[in-house]
């Protein structure tokens, strides 16, 4: 199964990157972590959210594959804790070939985008800046991977 977390920006600070490097490379295996990211729109002192929001949904759309499970992560959606999130992603692994994580930008995920989604799944009622979000969930998502594997990372 290949998971792509497709996320807002494309200039994090390096300990993000290696925070996700150090998560893609311990997953690898019969499950492949990728990262599609997008640049957030340019906001203006004039401009509105509802037209940041339009424009970076169409960016995201353009990334996503019409047979993928495509899951956004938003403060509406449902909490998860950990076991649960282990247990989805089994049946994510025997259902689809690909499973694409939508990160939202500075205003998350446009209204639009989030009626078109799967599922909906909040990581937190508190906001994270999102270029956490990616280390944040590649480490969910390594620990959920390991619960199914029986590996001692989740104890």
């Amino acid at each position: 199964m290949k998971i792509e977390l497709i996320a807002a920006g494309t200039k994090p600070p390096a300990w993000v990157r290696e925070g996700f490097d150090t998560y893609q490379e311990r997953i690898k295996g019969d499950c492949e972590l990728v990262l599609r990211e997008y640049p957030v729109a340019k906001r203006h002192k004039t401009g509105s959210i509802a037209k940041y929001a339009k424009e970076e949904e169409r960016t995201i759309r353009d990334l996503i594959h019409p047979r993928a499970l495509v899951i956004g992560l938003d403060k509406s959606g449902k909490s998860l804790d950990t076991e649960t999130l282990a247990s989805e992603m089994s049946g994510w692994m025997n259902e689809y070939p690909l499973v694409q994580l939508l990160i939202g930008g500075p205003d998350g995920l446009s209204s639009g985008l989030m009626r078109d989604v799967n599922r909906s799944i909040s990581v937190s009622l508190m906001t994270f800046p999102h270029f956490m979000m990616r280390v944040m969930i590649a480490e969910q998502l390594y620990r959920a991977w390991s619960i199914n594997r029986m590996h001692p990372y989740h104890k």
